[in-house]
């Protein structure tokens, strides 16, 4: 039976339009037209969907405390590291959906700097640490894992073959969860908090 739209053109702001209550939706450039919500390519739209939604979370948190890396005399925000990364995940979704959009070197190499800016302040890491200390630090562990999973489901989607993505991209997914436990981990220190590390010997 099909359904009455009508009503839709009659709202100008309308936050929904009904099209997707079958289970299926449309892409940019998505050729075989209609798909379904469960397949491989929407699961890695709303991964990375859900990585750039907690990110805000993190983002409002860091900007009410200031926090800073610091650089020699300089300092970046980590509101302002956060936003550019939620600007390139918006670019990773529009190259899933279909776009000739994709990560540049550049974008890569600025979170590749942020990564060695911070091991240059911290110890190496010898062991497993235990997600917590800050909501800032625990936030930014948290956000790690929803990368890993953002990686993990582009590349499904690649070797899948229902897009091409571009290799940058998939490298950049890569740091990305390197530099979110960098970040995490600068963040305790901050705070005079020491690291916290499995205990494998209770």
């Amino acid at each position: 039976m099909k359904k009455d739209k009508s009503h839709l053109k009659k709202a100008k702001n309308i936050l929904y339009t009904g099209f997707g209550d079958n289970g299926t939706t449309t892409l940019y450039n998505c050729k075989q037209g209609r798909i379904s919500k469960s397949a491989v390519l929407i699961e890695a739209l709303g991964s990375i969907d859900e990585l750039n939604a907690y990110l805000g979370i993190i983002k409002v948190y860091a900007d009410i405390d200031k926090i800073a890396l610091k650089v020699g005399t300089k300092k970046i925000l980590y509101s302002k590291i956060i936003e550019d990364i939620q600007q390139d995940l918006f670019v990773i979704q529009a190259e899933l959906g279909g776009s000739k959009m994709t990560m540049g070197k550049n974008e890569m190499k600025k979170i590749e700097k942020i990564i060695y800016n911070i091991s240059e302040l911290l110890p190496p890491i010898t062991s497993f640490t235990i997600s917590g200390g800050s909501i800032i630090s625990s936030g930014l562990d948290y956000a790690r894992t929803l990368a890993r999973k953002g990686e993990r489901r582009i590349v499904t989607v690649t070797e899948e073959g229902s897009r091409i993505i571009g290799v940058n991209t998939i490298s950049y997914m890569n740091r990305l969860s390197s530099v979110l436990f960098a970040m995490s981990r600068y963040a305790n220190h901050i705070f005079s908090i020491p690291e916290n590390h499995p205990d494998y010997n209770k």
